[in-house]
């Protein structure tokens, strides 16, 4: 099989389902900033001797399957793989078991510290991005993926902490002078 179809070669690419649409239309923005994300995190997840490697391959399972939803239209007649509010569980969970491990939080922070935590944070502003690249399509379907989306960020902005205190490496406050 070719890697390449030439289909999209005059700006135009398939939803899951076969209509075709223009390559800037927002669920194209809204799916493909979410692949962004997932290459991210992709970067970092095997950091440190995989910690947290194995956390971080399911989230990115779950991001593939939040892209094929965002990727679909709107009536199929097969059903895609999905994500749920165990999933959004799931992330509160382990952000609850990181905050354990930290200090308290008593200033704002500046991304870096660190090469890792700084990828880390690259990956929070993406997953932002994605968030609100998902708000303009402006569709009650993508509730889940809203909220999932909301808590991943969430969870990067800990897991940026981790990795210093990981690394042993002390967190940038912010100096509003």
């Amino acid at each position: 099989m070719k890697i390449y179809t030439k289909g999209g070669d005059k700006g135009n690419t398939s939803l899951v389902g076969g209509t075709r649409v223009s390559k800037a239309d927002a669920k194209i923005e809204a799916y493909g900033t979410v692949d962004e994300l997932n290459s991210t995190i992709g970067v970092f997840a095997g950091a440190l001797n995989g910690v947290y490697e194995e956390f971080l391959q399911d989230i990115q399972h779950k991001l593939f399957n939040i892209g094929s939803l965002l990727a679909a239209e709107e009536d199929l007649s097969f059903e895609l793989p999905s994500v749920s509010d165990l999933d959004i569980e799931e992330i509160e969970k382990e952000i609850d078991k990181l905050n354990e491990k930290l200090p308290k939080l008593k200033a704002f922070i500046l991304p870096g510290g660190s090469v890792v935590s700084a990828q880390v944070h690259i990956s929070r502003c993406v997953c932002r991005r994605a968030e609100r690249r998902v708000v303009a399509l402006s569709d009650e379907r993508y509730s889940v993926i809203l909220r999932f989306l909301n808590r991943l960020s969430d969870y990067l902005f800990v897991l940026s902490r981790e990795y210093l205190r990981l690394e042993n490496r002390l967190e940038v406050q912010w100096k509003k002078d």
